[in-house]
């Protein structure tokens, strides 16, 4: 009951309501940035020897560090800003996105790239005809995981200092020794990443892999 008054309070006041806007955009724009990223270099990695065994090890070796420790190097390079919690955000899911990336294209069937090079397609209509069509459903679930990667990296980077959001509101109940708040912010940020996973992730999951046949259609 503590936890629901707790939660009542916070969105009565409208201090849930912005803290969640806040949040939102700012993974918006760092996942955004993640995905532009990390998925052309994916797909570099897996048709590219050269770029596989310059950068896959680093990827692999980094994808394995926690969101978390990349905070003091953020504020050592960016300070106390919006810069160094986007930071955080991108170094924690580009890295997810460009691995899984890397096998969708990785697991692509051959025959279907040997046929589109026997009928001629190449540069960036083989790229945006053949090879991420191909792709997508790994493409999709690298994006996936990215989000949610994302997702936690932002409560990370918005513990750092005072520049709102849910992580914000997370600090200020433990500041002020108020478990109820503090469990009733974890709820929403469970509840939003759920919903998220749920409406949009699983939508566009089950829609592309029944186009790709990968699913019977209900």
């Amino acid at each position: 009951m503590a936890v629901a008054g707790s939660i009542g309070q916070l969105a009565g006041d409208g201090r849930l309501g912005a803290a969640t806007a806040r949040s939102l955009s700012r993974l918006a724009q760092g996942y955004a940035m993640s995905a532009s990223i990390g998925v052309p270099l994916g797909i570099a990695m897996a048709r590219s020897t050269l770029v596989q065994q310059a950068l896959r090890p680093a990827v692999l070796g980094l994808q394995a560090l926690p969101s978390i420790c990349w905070l003091p190097l953020a504020v050592l390079w960016f300070g106390l800003s919006e810069t160094a919690i986007l930071f955080v955000v991108v170094m924690g899911s580009l890295l997810a996105v460009a691995i899984a990336t890397e096998d969708g294209v990785s697991g692509i069937d051959p025959v279907l790239l040997r046929a589109a090079g026997t009928l001629g397609i190449r540069g960036p209509r083989f790229v945006l005809g053949v090879l991420l069509p191909a792709a997508l459903p790994g493409i999709l679930t690298g994006l996936k995981l990215g989000w949610s990667f994302a997702w936690r990296a932002l409560m990370a980077g918005e513990l750092l200092f005072v520049a709102g959001g849910l992580g914000q509101l997370l600090s200020q109940g433990r500041e002020l020794l108020d478990a109820a708040q503090v469990m009733g912010v974890m709820i929403c940020i469970v509840a939003i990443g759920v919903a998220v996973d749920q409406v949009v992730f699983r939508f566009l999951e089950l829609r592309v892999r029944r186009r790709w046949g990968l699913v019977e259609a209900a």
